[in-house]
């Protein structure tokens, strides 16, 4: 959740700051150009000023007041030219110079030169000139009218070159780039941090129902932190699983008790029916089938007492020698093995450790151990092996019995499940849920699959790193 509520955090805020950003970067060229417009408009209302007094026309004849009047003019012109290398100059309205610096520079008949003399001749200053940007060669053109009596007799144009403004320009930018990529390292920083602020309590719980799926039914979820929604989702959870907790709890009780209570009447039972086994033939039938019957529901309610201690008990993980472990199993099934014409053998490793309950696993491998032996004909093979996977050490059971349909497969290990091509064979069908519960409870997994070219493969899995 993380990897996609990360990404879309920073886009947003990476939007937001180019929505800012791409404004304020105009607002710093447009900035720019209008000091250099305002700047112009000074230096040609100056000159306007000075053209003013100018009193000849194009054609006129001129007076030496005014020859000194228009060579004082040209004197600025060229000076204003000389010093920031600005072309200036002074226009009849017919467009013949009164005075220009270069002196070879002439009006433009197009272009923005050619539109400022235009608006000026309308007795209008250009004030706002189109933006000149970074990227751009073009140069500034600026026009002031030059009034008399209320009538605009010239212009005074000045073109004006653009690098230092550019270079301005684009130093505001860079300093505008340097602000945003801040501004996104701190936006990057706080999407981090509030992403982890929003998710530890989604984490928090994903962890505690993981624990409660693996049967750790104490975990239970901190709601401290986060958004005020997922805190009252932390007690919402925090309730369910006390309730879960309860009723598994009242549940586990309730079968340990009953296989208890059942115990005494059922002995008491099975002793009257021995009693009355004294008074009938030596060899009867019925009585024989009562003492099987009898025997059976004994050793069901000895398992259903197994299954409520094993799903209540609490594990004791060692670094436990697994093959070690398996090696001893064996040998201590080796004689039901041979009373049964099974070829019972270990193979594999002498030496592989892993994570586990020691009594929990033999238990397990036990119930394993006695259902292979059992449902292999004689003559045929069960075979234990142990072998490092990675992360988890796996212990291999597969005998060679009739093995196990796929629709079977998928019901194996449930409570007091058996085949129906097995009813004739001792069991409660709740050793492998035996296992199950017990494996689950120090970490580990049992699993079941065909064994080539028949029979059945038990494979059971534990950890080989230690608990956090």
């Amino acid at each position: 959740m993380r990897t996609r509520l990360l990404p879309l955090l920073i886009v947003l805020m990476a939007g937001v700051l180019l929505a800012l950003g791409f404004p304020l970067a105009g607002s710093v060229a447009a900035r720019e150009q209008q000091r250099v417009v305002v700047d112009r408009i000074d230096d040609t209302a100056r000159f306007a000023a000075l053209a003013q007094f100018v009193t000849a026309g194009p054609a006129a004849a001129t007076t030496a007041e005014d020859d000194e009047r228009l060579s004082t003019l040209r004197a600025e012109l060229r000076r204003y030219h000389d010093l920031y290398g600005i072309r200036a100059g002074v226009y009849y309205r017919n467009g013949r110079p009164m005075a220009q610096a270069p002196g070879d520079w002439r009006l433009p008949e197009t272009g923005d030169g050619a539109e400022a003399f235009d608006e000026a001749l309308q007795g209008r200053r250009s004030h706002d000139p189109d933006q000149v940007w970074p990227w751009q060669q073009g140069r500034l053109t600026v026009a002031s009218p030059v009034v008399r009596d209320g009538d605009v007799v010239a212009v005074v144009v000045t073109d004006s070159p653009t690098p230092q403004m550019r270079t301005r320009i684009l130093h505001g930018w860079l300093v505008i780039a340097a602000g945003e990529a801040a501004a996104m390292l701190l936006a990057v920083g706080a999407a981090f941090r509030l992403t982890g602020w929003v998710l530890r309590p989604v984490r928090i719980l994903d962890t505690a129902t993981h624990d409660i799926a693996t049967g750790r039914m104490q975990s239970r979820v901190a709601a401290a932190s986060g958004p005020p929604e997922l805190r009252r989702l932390a007690r919402s959870f925090n309730e369910m699983a006390d309730n879960v907790e309860e009723v598994l709890e009242q549940q586990r009780a309730f079968v340990a008790d009953a296989s208890h209570q059942l115990r005494n009447p059922l002995s008491a039972l099975l002793l009257r029916i021995e009693l009355l086994a004294l008074d009938l033939p030596e060899g009867h039938e019925e009585i024989a089938s009562v003492r099987t019957e009898g025997k059976r529901l004994a050793q069901v309610l000895d398992d259903l007492l197994d299954l409520a201690l094993a799903e209540h008990s609490t594990t004791d993980l060692k670094f436990t020698d697994i093959a070690e472990l398996a090696t001893d199993r064996v040998d201590a099934w080796l004689p039901v093995a041979e009373r049964e014409g099974v070829r019972l053998s270990y193979e594999g490793p002498t030496a592989v450790a892993g994570w586990a309950d020691p009594v929990a696993l033999s238990s397990a491998l036990d119930a394993v151990v006695d259902n292979a032996v059992k449902f292999t004909p004689a003559g045929a093979e069960v075979v234990v092996s142990a072998q490092p996977n990675g992360d988890t050490v796996a212990i291999v059971v597969a005998d060679g019995g009739p093995g196990l349909t796929e629709d079977e497969l998928a019901r194996v290990g449930d409570r007091f499940w058996r085949s129906g091509r097995h009813q004739n064979i001792n069991g409660s069908g709740l050793g492998l849920s035996i296992s199950r519960a017990l494996l689950t409870a120090g970490g580990g997994s049992i699993a079941y699959a065909p064994n080539e070219p028949c029979g059945l493969r038990v494979t059971i899995t534990v950890p080989r790193t230690g608990p956090h």
